[in-house]
């Protein structure tokens, strides 16, 4: 388990790398989009878009996450885009009844694929190292990237999210991408099992997290069963959640890859609080995992894929 003053020094060391980054803005149709880029020294490098989920902006991934400590780290570019009123218009027309979407007609795969044909025209980014991923709403947006324009990306990442009959009927990549999952078995947004959360904020309809882990071995040409299933060190038992790291048999460079977040909730997997209310999330989203940084362990999972 991580100790407090370590916590302390991680959380300090995003925000100092999150100082770093700066705003600017790209234009979609006459709509101006925002973003913040967080760029090394060094030109040419893997790109890492991140996106944020409903009710959320790119500052806080920014400053809740570790993606600006361990891009710095590893010396690669991180995105965090924002989504038009705090959300994503991802394959999904029916994402939940109580919170409202982005306005009609938003194309956000048009944003982040001009978003990143920017950063590789000029420069930045390799555009044999570009990932995509997203927590909540902004998993989906992920899932619906890979699906829309694999093209673009060497892998992509989902957390918090389960596929829907609307959204797989309209996933067909270009080419298969390495895909990492991650969900809680306490999820009340997103059940694990499918179906409708226990929120009331919650959609209905979801593929349990099975389905979704079949759909995408499915796509990459797997094996239908579990190639491992590894129960990783209870690093902070104070969480009362564990993890579950299960693979796949896939061709090489096709790999599936889901991390079982169990007993936890609608929440990102880090060594320091995903909230500004901690308590408060908690008791509307379930636990949050503290074994495992959900930043390292994506980042760690995107490097294999040049």
């Amino acid at each position: 388990m991580m100790r407090p003053r370590l916590r302390i020094g991680a959380f300090v060391a995003a925000l100092a790398a999150a100082s770093a980054a700066s705003a600017d803005t790209i234009d979609i149709d006459g709509v101006k989009r925002s973003y913040t880029v967080q760029l090394p020294s060094k030109r040419l490098v893997p790109l890492v878009v991140v996106l944020h989920g409903k009710t959320q902006r790119g500052a806080d991934m920014m400053t809740r996450t570790a993606w600006p400590q361990v891009a710095k780290r590893e010396g690669f570019a991180v995105v965090f885009p924002d989504g038009l009123n705090h959300a994503w218009a991802d394959a999904r027309t029916k994402a939940g009844p109580a919170l409202r979407g982005p306005p009609a007609g938003t194309d956000d795969v048009a944003f982040i694929a001009k978003l990143v044909e920017k950063l590789v025209a000029n420069g930045t980014a390799d555009p044999r190292r570009v990932y995509v991923t997203g927590i909540s709403n902004g998993g989906a947006m992920a899932m619906t990237l890979v699906c829309a324009r694999a093209d673009l990306f060497a892998a992509g990442a989902s957390v918090s999210m389960n596929l829907t009959d609307e959204t797989a009927v309209t996933c067909h990549p270009s080419r298969p991408l390495p895909m990492l999952l991650m969900n809680g078995t306490a999820d009340p947004l997103v059940p694990y099992e499918g179906g409708r959360g226990s929120s009331y904020y919650a959609a209905d309809s979801f593929w349990s997290t099975d389905e979704t882990l079949a759909f995408w071995r499915k796509l990459n040409g797997c094996e239908t069963d579990n190639a491992d299933m590894t129960d990783l060190p209870d690093r902070a038992p104070a969480d009362q959640s564990t993890v579950t790291r299960i693979s796949s048999r896939c061709p090489e460079g096709h790999d599936v890859v889901l991390y079982r977040i169990n007993q936890g909730g609608h929440r990102m997997p880090g060594f320091f609080p995903d909230a500004r209310f901690p308590k408060v999330a908690a008791s509307l989203l379930g636990s949050q995992n503290g074994d495992i940084d959900a930043a390292e362990t994506i980042w760690t999972f995107f490097g294999q894929f040049p």
